[in-house]
């Protein structure tokens, strides 16, 4: 046995089939992307080599443009309105004394949930006849508002619901990093005169930044990749005022067969994609925060 574990063909023996698993399902279609970036091509005929041709289309597409902005709006919302709220119902939950569980669990499920499940849910509530939420504003003489129909709303209210179903599994996360913190801190804070918002702000955030941080790349990694909730719930509609990126890219892929054209956008959100981390590591990433108690 020890004389087998000492043959360097054993290991090989068991890297090289993940090695060729890993080239054959993500090396290979990488690369025959960035090839098909550069065809005309509606994966039936074969591809037609046209150079920048689709790079240079999509950058002067003001649909794509459009999509750009408003994958913008789900990254703002996500870091300056997200976030906050996801610390604030961490906190809450984690100074409570009984029924802490039952709290964790209900935030948690909708992350466990299908978005197609979500999205035809929320179409319900935002239903302009029968949705709870018309039925609410009903109450204080508000007209019947189309959530999903109306250029206005519709962005609006799949960030609301793109919110509500990720929020719970972040509060689940930043609320891991404030049990972890020792009580000896808040007692002797609190014997020290400091309320509840004091000891929030001055000791609890404060020793939860490292997590902070990871929840605001996952929250910006999140916007850039959303796509199926857009498709489930609008298809990018009213007139693409929902559409995203990744959600315009399979709309001219997928409904109309430019798959050549759909590489070249999948190309440019990975770039978008990487500019943005990079930003982010230059600027809030750089800075190492060592905690200790």
């Amino acid at each position: 046995m020890r004389s087998a574990l000492k043959n360097p063909y054993i290991y090989a023996l068991f890297v090289i089939p993940t090695i060729g698993m890993y080239f054959l399902f993500t090396i290979y279609p990488m690369l025959s992307s960035a090839y098909y970036a550069f065809t005309d091509w509606d994966g039936l005929n074969a591809p037609k080599y046209i150079g920048f041709h689709n790079f240079t289309t999509a950058l002067q597409d003001p649909y794509f443009q459009n999509s750009i902005v408003n994958n913008m709006y789900f990254i703002f919302f996500s870091v300056f309105v997200q976030v906050p709220i996801i610390i604030f119902f961490a906190i809450l939950i984690g100074s409570v004394k009984r029924l802490q569980g039952f709290y964790k669990t209900t935030v948690f499920v909708p992350a466990i949930l299908s978005t197609a499940v979500i999205g035809i849910l929320w179409q319900f509530i935002y239903n302009p006849e029968a949705g709870i939420v018309n039925k609410f504003l009903g109450l204080f003489g508000i007209d019947t508002i189309y959530w999903l129909a109306d250029m206005r709303f519709a962005l609006w209210a799949i960030l609301i619901t793109n919110a509500w179903q990720w929020m719970g599994f972040y509060i689940v996360l930043v609320l891991a990093a404030i049990l972890a913190i020792p009580r000896e801190l808040n007692e002797a804070a609190e014997i020290d005169g400091a309320g509840g918002f004091q000891r929030a702000i001055r000791i609890t955030v404060p020793l939860i930044k490292p997590i902070i941080s990871v929840i605001v790349m996952l929250s910006i990694a999140g916007a850039m990749r959303v796509v199926d909730i857009v498709l489930v719930m609008t298809k990018g509609g009213p007139v693409s005022s929902t559409e995203v990126m990744a959600s315009y890219m399979v709309n001219r892929a997928i409904r109309y067969g430019e798959y050549g054209y759909g590489t070249s956008l999948a190309l440019l959100i990975f770039v978008i994609a990487l500019i943005l981390t990079a930003l982010y590591q230059l600027t809030f990433g750089r800075t190492k925060e060592e905690v200790t108690y």
